[in-house]
């Protein structure tokens, strides 16, 4: 869905001009699409405008030329007229259900028929979120990981009442501005980035609070191992080159044996005063001695850095 050379760029509406909001923002504008972005702070095109200078620099190669972003960005308070022209719109509003009901019964209400609607929901239903539409078949789920400018991955997630059109054009317009769409074959709470990441940040804190490790080398021990290898493999190929020639059927017939033993040793640390105190002052002390965005612009070369060199050894010969 990126424009062509000598078209119109394609509408996208984004509601909401936090975090995530600001990330997609970003990525659209690069790949040379018209962006609305629908905020009722009317600090916003300052925020969006830092957003930009901050985030622009780490956008995919082969990205449009920042100085014309502008060109291609409005703002547009009300919500009725931003979406009614639009070809796709993201939705970013906080995770309350009541609240994105009303957004999408009144989006649905504007926006031309043929709209694809996305939200950027991490844990809600979308049947849930379109059950006050007259017709919630083009709502779809597109879950990012954060920062959406930089990490590929998009869960999509359909509900009942979504039309397979929407699944399959949702996937298409994602993988046309970069992204790395897995489609969830059922709504599960949390979807599945978001569980796994919990499973690891709760024996991680359980670690930090029995002190095996403080919390900056708890973050030394992920980079220096399992982030480092994650990002090249995913833990069932990881186990299966961990069996040799045998694969993953040797590994859980040897080393895996054990796993649900190990399961069982795995911590449940209450996240009472004391716990968060540990996290909080600790994170301050290691992190604490340089800006919000300093940290996100290590974060982002670094991650950069690891998808253009990825980007490299996956390019064909001679390409």
């Amino acid at each position: 869905m990126t424009a062509a050379p000598g078209t119109a760029p394609r509408t996208v509406t984004v509601i909401g001009a936090g975090t995530i909001g600001l990330g997609w923002i970003a990525l659209f504008l690069g790949h040379g699409l018209r962006v609305r972005v629908n905020s009722r702070r009317a600090e916003a095109p300052r925020i969006v405008a830092e957003a930009l200078d901050l985030f622009a620099p780490f956008l995919p190669e082969g990205t449009a030329d920042p100085s014309g972003f502008g060109e291609r960005l409005e703002f547009e308070p009300d919500l009725e007229r931003a979406v009614a022209d639009a070809d796709v719109v993201v939705e970013n509003a906080p995770e309350n259900l009541e609240l994105k009901q009303e957004l999408f019964e009144r989006t649905g209400k504007a926006v031309p028929a043929s709209a694809l609607l996305l939200s950027s929901t991490s844990t809600l239903d979308p049947d849930d979120m379109g059950a006050r539409m007259a017709d919630s078949s083009r709502l779809v789920v597109g879950h990012p990981f954060n920062p959406p400018h930089v990490v590929p991955l998009v869960e999509v997630v359909a509900g009942e009442r979504t039309a397979p059109d929407a699944v399959r054009e949702a996937v298409e317009f994602l993988e046309s501005v970069g992204r790395v769409p897995v489609v969830l074959r059922r709504p599960v709470l949390a979807f599945a980035a978001n569980r796994l990441q919990s499973a690891l940040l709760r024996e991680a804190v359980h670690l930090v609070r029995e002190g095996v490790v403080t919390v900056e080398e708890l973050d030394r021990v992920v980079v220096h191992s399992i982030g480092l290898r994650w990002a090249t493999v995913g833990p069932f190929l990881a186990f299966h080159l961990g069996g040799g020639q045998g694969g993953l059927r040797k590994w859980l017939g040897t080393l895996g044996s054990g796993l649900e033993r190990g399961w069982q040793a795995l911590g449940r640390p209450p996240m009472d005063a004391e716990t968060v105190r540990t996290l909080v002052e600790q994170a301050e002390a290691a992190y604490g001695g340089r800006t919000y965005e300093e940290w996100v612009r290590e974060r982002d070369t670094r991650q950069t850095a690891i998808l253009r060199t990825l980007a490299e050894v996956e390019r064909p010969d001679g390409a």
